[in-house]
């Protein structure tokens, strides 16, 4: 028999060829696949944040405005949505999600180029990378919308408008790009869940820098400035305690055990920050109010976003507490002995809350919750002996607030010299449904 016929020859023939015949199969098992339940709960959640802005924040915001506001309140809302939507797909996703920059990301997604209907983000690999697009649209979309509520009263609608278009791509995009895309502070090791820095502190800080450069409302504050009607902000803070579940749940970017533990941290923060919130309005004024009770409702859930993945229930619970006396504290005292007029305490509750929220995460954080694959032990916070990550959580305060409030300051100011910031005196005492929409509440 021939060396080439013999038993032992054939044998590895045999398996060379499965060895061969087997490896597509490996390679499209090692490939990234689409999961159906993470896709459909991350549509959920997508639609979930959307609705936060639309009619969530609109009514939320409109609610505690004047009358004759009410409509152009609304209106900004709406354009936040419908500009940055589009700012978003035509450069903000590109710049913020693709590439290897420590300071900003490539344009190989630029107006959504080679997005193809099966193609995935590195970042989440099981769904498709159109709804990862999408989901992060809404997150700049509300960033966006936030700092509405310091201006309110006073800012030209055209001036709104430019302001979305350029906020975003200079502020908002970065800073997402620097947590979340693969920037400085993601590789630091900041721990940011769903938006401390990204979200609520970057509206924050831009919003007092807005509130200062426009100037306070006329008569403010000796007129009165009553909201029109507290019941549309209740259910506005009701739309935006129900969507706040896909804004922290949904960062888990799938349907597993992590998205239902920031969904259960979330609404123990809320409730804890307005029955706080609650208590201290009744030991200090006599009376728990319902526009104190819904503040303190959104205090809990902006200060638990950065932890929510990443804390245990009872942890939940503390940092809801101290949101809501802390920002009561910003929203009172803080905001008199300054004597700032951001009209609707954007500064006050998200700003603040996203400070706190970001620096409780580098205490509660634990280990188990933040574990990947490739970090098998997670990011341990202060409590499980860390104290390193309580530097890197005030890194990543320091820098988000520097970046948003100077490119804040130059934005308006090169808004201001384009179209003018702020209505006329006559139009202000008019209101800004008539004087910039044309039509008012009958």
């Amino acid at each position: 028999m021939s060396k080439l016929a013999s038993p032992r020859v054939a044998a590895t023939w045999l398996a060379l060829f499965a060895a061969f015949a087997a490896t597509p199969a490996l390679a499209q098992a090692q490939a990234p696949k689409i999961d159906p339940a993470d896709t459909a709960w991350m549509i959920a959640a997508s639609a979930l944040v959307l609705m936060m802005t639309i009619p969530g924040l609109a009514l939320f915001y409109a609610g505690m405005v004047r009358k004759k506001n009410v409509l152009g309140t609304m209106a900004q809302s709406l354009a936040g949505v419908m500009v940055v939507s589009l700012v978003w797909a035509i450069v903000g996703y590109s710049l913020a999600f693709t590439g290897d920059g420590a300071w900003i990301g490539s344009l190989d997604r630029a107006l959504l180029r080679g997005m193809g209907i099966d193609s995935v983000s590195a970042l989440a690999k099981t769904i498709p990378e159109s709804l990862f697009m999408f989901y992060q649209a809404t997150f700049a979309i509300i960033t966006v919308a936030l700092v509405a509520g310091a201006v309110a009263d006073r800012m030209k609608f055209s001036a709104f408008v430019w302001f979305c278009v350029l906020w975003a791509i200079f502020v908002y995009v970065p800073i997402a790009h620097w947590v979340w895309g693969g920037g400085f502070l993601g590789t630091m090791g900041l721990l940011d869940f769903a938006g401390g820095t990204v979200v609520h502190l970057n509206a924050g800080a831009a919003a007092i820098v807005a509130a200062l450069v426009l100037g306070a409302r006329r008569g403010y504050p000796h007129e009165n400035v009553a909201p029109f009607d507290l019941s549309m902000a209740v259910v506005g803070t009701a739309l935006l305690w129900v969507g706040w579940f896909g804004f922290n749940g949904g960062s888990a970017l799938t349907s597993g055990s992590r998205a239902t533990m920031a969904i259960l941290a979330t609404h123990l923060a809320a409730c804890t920050g307005a029955l706080v919130w609650m208590a201290a309005e009744w030991a200090t004024r006599g009376k728990p109010s319902v526009l104190g009770m819904i503040s303190g409702v959104i205090a809990g859930l902006g200060t638990i976003t950065p932890a929510s993945g990443f804390v245990l229930p009872w942890h939940a619970v503390v940092i809801g507490g101290l949101a809501g006396l802390i920002c009561f504290w910003a929203c009172t005292k803080l905001k008199q002995r300054l004597g700032y007029d951001d009209s609707l305490d954007v500064f006050g509750i998200h700003g603040v809350g996203g400070t706190l929220g970001t620096l409780l995460t580098g205490v509660f954080a634990v280990g188990a919750l933040s574990a990947t694959a490739e970090a098998p032990n997670g990011m341990q916070g202060l409590l499980e002996g860390n104290a390193g990550q309580l530097y890197i959580q005030v890194v990543g305060i320091v820098a988000t607030l520097l970046w948003s409030a100077i490119v804040t300051w130059i934005l308006l100011k090169v808004i201001g010299a384009i179209v003018g910031l702020r209505v006329s005196d006559e139009a202000e005492r008019m209101g800004l449904d008539i004087t910039q929409h044309g039509e008012a509440l009958q």
